[in-house]
């Protein structure tokens, strides 16, 4: 055993993990979602797992399963705390039941984490490793986390929120966003992470030295990345985004149907010779067809006769008859139409409906349920090709990508209202800027209450809305072609990397069983 060894497993650090391990999980699991916005500290998403890695390094191997779960639940304790705010405040449900659903919520995402711990010391003692061990800290550690949260992102329907790459967004690092996407920079800051737990661990100079190379490589590759990826295709648009800031107890009401349609109204007016208009998700709270006659094609007339096309979300379907779709209508001279295809689970449909019955309405689902739109088409509006999003579809890459190359501009609707004032709208924003800077396009982002903006194609935001005020915002964008390495290649990547490694990790230790038992 080495003297460095004997610092994580003889040590100081043996006994404080031993005793204070799960604690200190706890905290530095808590704080870790203060590298997303609207704090954005972004060096905590290193720092936050890299003491996790010394925990589970130091800590007998129950405790470090318990530090890394606890990890969890101070993760997501706080990073999700916004799902009370929706069950409680707007899905009508009292503070026990909206505190039950929320924690269980947080302690299952809590095996996430858990599953990573767990999958670094099964390979770690299959390979007769130290969990110090250059193998473990940068190669397995970051390969379980970046398999983790791809699980993450697509069971159960997908939670990818709170993915630890989002930190790298506004850092040296966010160029690689272009080639490698959340998944890609989630894996080197959490290499990162290992980096530092093994120079702890095992610390000298040498070792230093190839860390400091290995990270100035990676600060280049990033400024190599950050390249336009295409063109700007024609003259910039006047993109104008209305944000009326119903108030999400009353914006179902039948009796306050012309005060919210006057308020749009009166705001668009406004407005009026802007090329592009937008109006947030279910802008008007009844169904399309109910309202097309007598107020959005005089609207969206008007609109157009001023240079400009409407962009809103709207239900579209027929309550009792058929499917019923969350949409975006263009209101060109005919109107063209994105049914929303990634639904929110609870939010806008009750899984299983046919056994709960309406026994789960109480979390937040509507009166119907919406029905997934068919595969997702670029919109046309009026002279331009949009890649149209609502609400947290914008969370998933994917989504966003699927109308690229076409789409010249993104637009993403949303009412964030269902998240009061919590983290979510900073997060949910922060998701969209990394989308812009994925695709290399424009996004123009129409919310209820906040937070609306334009994000530009390199993620920066070039105008935004205060929360919680009727208001509008202008601001020139521009149409882009072209494409990005990401937005060929997705994720896999990334995760097929991942998986590699720790399968030649763990079929290493299995060639050198079978030498020995031979």
């Amino acid at each position: 055993m080495t003297s460095a060894e004997g610092v994580a497993e003889g040590g100081w650090l043996h006994a404080a993990a031993a005793r204070f391990g799960v604690f200190a999980a706890l905290l530095t699991g808590a704080a870790l979602p203060l590298a997303f916005s609207p704090l954005d500290i972004a060096p905590l998403a290193v720092f936050s797992p890299a003491v996790l890695f010394l925990i589970l390094a130091a800590a007998p191997r129950r405790r470090a399963l318990q530090a890394a779960y606890v990890y969890g639940v101070g993760y997501f304790g706080v990073g999700v705390s916004w799902v009370f705010v929706s069950i409680h405040e707007f899905g009508g449900s009292g503070p026990v039941i909206s505190g039950l659903v929320t924690a269980a919520f947080v302690l299952m995402l809590a095996c996430f984490p858990l599953l990573v711990a767990a999958a670094a010391l099964g390979i770690a003692r299959y390979r007769r490793l130290s969990m110090g061990s250059a193998v473990v800290c940068l190669v397995v550690l970051p390969a379980a986390w970046v398999m983790a949260e791809w699980l993450r992102s697509w069971l159960f329907t997908g939670f990818p929120w709170a993915l630890i790459g989002y930190a790298a967004l506004d850092t040296p690092l966010q160029g690689l966003a272009t080639v490698v996407g959340v998944p890609g920079l989630s894996a080197v800051l959490v290499w990162l992470a290992g980096g530092v737990a093994w120079l702890i661990l095992r610390p000298g100079r040498r070792r230093s030295a190839i860390l400091v190379a290995a990270v100035s490589g990676l600060f280049a590759a990033s400024v190599a990345a950050d390249r336009p990826w295409g063109q700007v295709d024609g003259d910039a648009v006047t993109a104008a985004v209305i944000q009326g800031n119903i108030p999400q107890d009353v914006k179902w009401l039948p009796q306050y149907r012309d005060a919210v349609r006057g308020q749009y109204l009166h705001l668009t007016q406004e407005r009026l010779g802007a090329e592009l208009i937008v109006w947030p998700e279910t802008a008007i709270p009844e169904f399309f067809d109910q309202a097309a006659g007598e107020f959005l094609e005089p609207v969206g007339t008007a609109v157009r006769e001023a240079g400009g096309t409407l962009v809103l979300g709207v239900p579209y379907g027929e309550r009792g008859a058929g499917p019923i779709h969350n949409s975006i209508a263009a209101l060109n001279e005919t109107p063209a139409f994105y049914h929303k295809r990634h639904l929110v689970p609870y939010g806008e449909y009750v899984p299983f409906r046919d056994l709960f019955g309406r026994s789960l309405d109480f979390l937040g689902a509507p009166m119907a349920d919406y029905t997934p739109g068919p595969p997702a088409r670029p919109l046309p509006a009026g002279d331009h090709v949009l890649g149209a999003t609502v609400c947290y579809e914008v969370a998933y890459a994917r989504a966003v990508a699927a109308a690229l190359p076409e789409a010249q501009l993104l637009v993403n609707v949303s009412n964030d209202a269902w998240f009061g004032d919590s983290l979510a709208p900073h997060q949910h924003l922060q998701k969209a800027r990394m989308r812009s800077l994925e695709t290399r396009r424009w996004m123009v982002r129409a919310t209820n209450t906040g937070i609306s903006a334009v994000i530009d194609h390199r993620g920066r935001v070039r105008a935004r809305a205060p929360q919680f005020e009727a208001t509008t915002l202008v601001a020139e964008v521009e149409p882009r072609v072209g494409t990005t390495p990401y937005v060929v290649l997705g994720d896999a990547p990334v995760v097929g990397a991942a998986a590699l490694a720790l399968l030649i990790t763990a079929g290493s230790g299995w060639r050198r069983r079978s030498r020995e038992q031979g």
